[in-house]
């Protein structure tokens, strides 16, 4: 078996797509690109190959603002990667061996799906994604409203009534609204806003454009008396609808739950497969009755970057 590391970006956009399946919207790499265009890390694409043959793909990034090698495109938030699903590609333990062997220790990998090959090299919870199913209330969004105690469903119902005596509507696909959805994201959280850093709001612009163009980019903006006070974009691939960002005005309390019963029962319409509404609760998916889907990590990052949930252990000890 021959180990390589590749940093030629073609020869990592076809590693890439030799290797990586195309399950869902971020293993696309017409997704990954639109950060790296952005970030412009060093790809560092650890490669095992045997027989002229992949067995083995980690893609990573030298992120050395953070001094670490994180997954590629290596786009950061407060110094972690943001891009969920990141696949470790190896058809055994003795492949993912080979690969973790030539890896800094410093090397970190988030969001990675359960795999029991990457569980017996030391993969560990990391944070929770969030799940919808519409056949399981059989695409009727009355008989997921059901699922709610009455106690939990009359609180609901009042804040849903609050907003509509306002005069609620709803517009599609408006493309002026993405920029709105930044600007409410921002003046929201201010430096907390993934769109505070320059770059990672120029990649998302490009993301939205490239979605656009491909017809895959869903534009959901809620409004009240005629004003823009929730606006989501998404995307619809293979069935699954990924709900990427949103911005709510905070004028309008309880607008953001509006807007999620909305994707919810569109989905139900449309008879979507999933609705992934990624990680990070926020105070309200799991209160949803949403399916709770665990994601892993590997590896360390920095002390200067990580926090008390990051243990300082190397990546892997190879004999």
């Amino acid at each position: 078996m021959r180990v390589t590391i590749v940093d030629d970006l073609d020869e990592c956009r076809f590693l890439w797509q030799q290797a990586v399946p195309a399950e869902n919207l971020f293993d696309l790499w017409e997704v990954r690109a639109c950060f790296q265009r952005q970030y412009g890390y060093r790809p560092c694409f650890v490669v095992a190959s045997s027989d002229q043959r992949i067995k083995g793909l980690l893609p990573l990034s030298d992120i050395d603002e953070h001094a670490y090698w994180g997954y590629f495109p290596g786009e950061t938030f407060h110094g972690k990667t943001w891009l969920e699903q990141n696949r470790v590609i190896a058809d055994g333990s003795d492949t993912m061996r080979a690969l973790l062997s030539v890896c800094p220790t410093s090397t970190h990998m988030r969001y990675l799906p359960v795999d029991p090959l990457l569980s017996s090299w030391g993969a560990r919870p990391d944070e929770v994604g969030y799940l919808f199913y519409p056949s399981d209330h059989d695409y009727c969004f009355d008989r997921y409203l059901g699922t709610f105690s009455k106690n939990s469903r009359k609180p609901l119902r009042r804040e849903r009534e609050r907003l509509e005596a306002l005069g609620i509507s709803y517009r599609h696909n408006i493309t002026d609204d993405i920029d709105t959805l930044f600007s409410l994201n921002i003046n929201a959280f201010g430096a907390s806003s993934y769109f505070a850093d320059s770059r990672f709001l120029a990649a998302f612009q490009d993301l939205a454009k490239m979605l656009w163009d491909d017809g895959r980019l869903r534009i959901t903006t809620l409004l009240i008396g005629g004003q823009a006070a929730a606006v989501d974009i998404g995307a619809v691939y293979r069935g699954v609808y990924t709900v990427l960002a949103g911005g709510t005005d905070p004028a309008f309390p309880g607008v953001a739950k509006l807007i999620n019963f909305h994707h919810l029962e569109w989905a139900c319409r449309e008879r979507i497969d999933m609705v992934d509404f990624l990680c990070g609760d926020f105070g309200w998916k799991s209160r949803f009755h949403l399916t709770a889907r665990p994601l892993y990590q590997m590896g360390m990052i920095p002390s200067c970057v990580g926090t008390s949930e990051y243990r300082e252990d190397p990546l892997i000890e190879v004999a």
